[in-house]
């Protein structure tokens, strides 16, 4: 009996152990203006079904009615209809290069005409404001846990920078990052090209400004470059997911162009650098990245700058797209 009560209280002490070391992590997406979002969401929701992370919200800072009802039907695809969704402000356009897939999915119907995915929020305009839900968030969590990835418009991130005391904290939103965020793991901008205007910079490029000038935290930032040099294969979308019948990431890749194709993998890699770094990447010196009015990105070397940008190795590209494969054909 006693030996039965020691083992069941080192099993607690184990699990009490992982659950604290599981990394939180606030996801950023414009999701439906490339179908690379979906890609790394689903790596997402694999990192915190295997326990290494907490999904803690996915915000939203692309438009319309359907970004929403996506993730909805994401997390609850996933079993994690529990996840919260913070909504975008944005009204203006963002500029899309093929189908707006979370529509297309949403809407898609099997034989008998239902819905082939299942959604579980009943009203969405109940959902906070992602900057609201940020507030109610960080406020709730310990000093320096939380890990913000953006693969979208800096314009929630902006907004919460110049937030106020509200019912949530005490805090201004400068200072409950400062206190609460440990790091922003971003895609955007362009390094080696320094008269590119990147397409997540360049939509919001004001907010982009603000959030380099301002944000508290080291800013790791993997440019266009890096994610080009990795294409996630068609190929794979079309053979190695024979387990399942219907996949509402597969539905969306084939929905994104009229004919698919090896897509870059821009957001993944902020994923995984936020989550798994340690042979993929290559970090570059401390230094200070200005956004230009055009939405170019200029990286200067500084030993006190709070920034950093990525770089691979065509060994590393190549690893780093084997383990997206295997990563995200995983059941």
């Amino acid at each position: 009996m006693r030996r039965t009560f020691f083992l069941l209280i080192a099993v607690f002490c184990v699990l009490v152990q992982v659950k604290a070391h599981r990394m939180n992590i606030i996801f950023e997406t414009d999701m439906g203006n490339d179908v690379d979002d979906a890609l790394a969401i689903d790596m997402l929701y694999k990192y915190h079904h295997q326990g290494r992370i907490r999904l803690m919200a996915v915000m939203l800072n692309k438009e319309g009615e359907f970004p929403p009802k996506y993730i909805d039907l994401l997390n609850t695809w996933y079993g994690q209809k529990h996840i919260p969704i913070g909504l975008s402000p944005r009204s203006n356009q963002s500029m899309v290069a093929g189908t707006n897939y979370t529509q297309v999915v949403c809407e898609k119907t099997d034989e008998k005409g239902k819905p082939l995915y299942k959604r579980s929020i009943k009203d969405y305009t109940e959902l906070l404001p992602a900057v609201k839900l940020y507030r109610k968030l960080l406020a709730k969590a310990d000093d320096a846990s939380v890990t913000v990835v953006s693969v979208g418009f800096s314009t929630n991130l902006a907004l919460l920078l110049d937030t106020q005391a509200d019912e949530y904290s005490p805090l201004t939103g400068r200072e409950l990052v400062a206190q609460k965020v440990n790091r922003l793991v971003t895609m955007a901008g362009h390094i080696e090209n320094p008269q590119y205007a990147e397409y997540n910079v360049v939509n919001d490029v004001a907010a982009c400004q603000h959030v380099f000038n301002e944000w508290p935290t080291p800013i790791y930032m993997s440019p266009f470059e890096l994610g080009l040099q990795i294409r996630y294969p068609a190929q794979s979308i079309e053979n190695d997911f024979t387990w399942t019948r219907h996949h509402p990431i597969v539905d969306s890749y084939k929905a994104y162009l009229p004919k698919i194709e090896d897509r870059p993998t821009w957001d993944l890699t902020a994923v995984l650098y936020a989550i798994d770094p340690q042979q993929f990447f290559n970090v570059s010196p401390s230094g200070r990245v200005v956004v230009t009015k055009e939405g170019y990105t200029h990286f200067t070397p500084d030993a006190s700058g709070r920034h950093f940008y990525l770089f691979i190795t065509p060994e590393q590209a190549k690893a780093i797209l084997d383990y997206f494969v295997r990563m995200i054909t995983t059941k």
